[in-house]
């Protein structure tokens, strides 16, 4: 069965609840009568990385299945309509009606929108969901957001990711002095703290870089995605974990005035469409990644933990950074102090329980 139609056949009952059921709402005798409207969806990344640009794409399949075709989103590739790091202000000027985009690429505007997505030594993929979903971390979020006229949803979720990509073993903190790595936003800032020189490189530009010397190592995702860029050619040690991004977050972007436009059925099939593609990214990822480390490792790429001063040290320096940004931009303060009181929850309660159980499977 092919996949368009499995969604359009799946969302067709959801879609007859849906409609049934806000019909009286919008004052409409059935189904047909409801407007039939395009958008379009910039997406902060290339067609090559299907998996995080494939979410869009199911997003919109299953918009368009529970509407019966009468809402329609075309997703574009980064680039196609505005560069991948300029979907939050394409959505904020209304040049797009929505985007997907991962919300850390924006902490120039306020470090607070990292929140949306990871910061260093914050929440897992499942401990995010619950943040977002149940622990006041959407609504909060979404204060932030609508000062930029954007509503913001849950859209995928990577898991936790590697350390990236490095030429030389890193043994200890002395041997980050000096060294080049491709590594933005918080993260870049706390490797810079501890004596690296950290580099923002498109995805596209972090091979040659390596290729060439311009850089010593690289940060990107996970196997799946670092496989298909090569970076294996060129530098052999593998380091795990990411711990600038233990669980990131990507995030569908709609421009409020354009929500507010919307029919309310078609404003929950978006939402509901939303929560099946940040469901499905993970599923996606957590399938495809063991296939492609084994591959990477029987071409010979070399996995190392990061050494335990690194990690200690790395840590110490995010919360200082995070306690110094909140003395000093309130909007940072608001979400910061219950997010971290909702951390400190999730690791006691995850460590009695999963870290247990995970520790003994593990460990055979």
């Amino acid at each position: 069965m092919q996949r368009r139609d499995f969604l359009k056949g799946a969302g067709a009952g959801l879609a007859a609840s849906t409609l049934a059921a806000c019909a009286k709402k919008e004052g409409a005798a059935a189904t047909g009568e409801l407007p039939t409207i395009r958008w379009r969806l910039a997406s902060s990344y290339p067609k090559s990385l299907d998996t995080i640009y494939g979410a869009a794409e199911v997003m919109a399949m299953r918009v368009e299945a529970i509407t019966n075709g009468k809402f329609q989103i075309r997703v574009h590739a980064g680039g196609e309509i505005v560069p991948g790091l300029q979907v939050l202000d394409a959505v904020q000027q209304g040049t797009v009606e929505c985007g997907h985009s991962a919300s850390y690429y924006y902490v120039g505007k306020n470090m607070a929108f990292a929140f949306d997505c990871a910061v260093p030594f914050g929440l897992t993929a499942r401990q995010q969901n619950a943040w977002m979903y149940q622990g006041g971390g959407l609504e909060l979020t979404r204060e932030l957001f609508k000062q930029y006229n954007v509503l913001n949803f849950p859209g995928g979720n990577t898991g936790v990711q590697m350390g990236g990509w490095f030429r030389k073993e890193i043994r200890s903190l002395a041997d980050l002095n000096g060294l080049k790595m491709r590594i933005p936003g918080i993260g870049g800032q706390i490797m810079a703290k501890l004596g690296a020189v950290p580099q923002t490189l498109a995805g596209g530009d972090i091979y040659p870089a390596l290729e060439r010397g311009a850089i010593d190592a690289a940060e990107w995702v996970g196997p799946y995605d670092d496989e298909k860029l090569g970076f294996a050619k060129i530098a052999k040690h593998y380091y795990y974990p990411g711990w600038w991004e233990g669980g990131p977050q990507l995030s569908f972007y709609v421009n409020i005035d354009k929500w507010n436009g919307l029919p309310e059925s078609y404003r929950q099939a978006f939402e509901t469409a939303c929560m099946e593609a940040n469901v499905t990214m993970l599923a996606a990822y957590d399938t495809k990644n063991p296939q492609a480390l084994k591959k990477l490792i029987a071409d010979g790429v070399q996995l190392h933990a990061f050494p335990k001063d690194v990690m200690a040290a790395a840590q110490k320096i995010a919360f200082e950074i995070y306690d110094e940004e909140a003395g000093k931009n309130p909007v940072f303060k608001k979400i910061y102090e219950p997010w971290k009181a909702f951390r400190e929850a999730e690791l006691q309660w995850f460590q009695l329980a999963e870290a247990g159980y995970a520790n003994f499977l593990f460990g055979k």
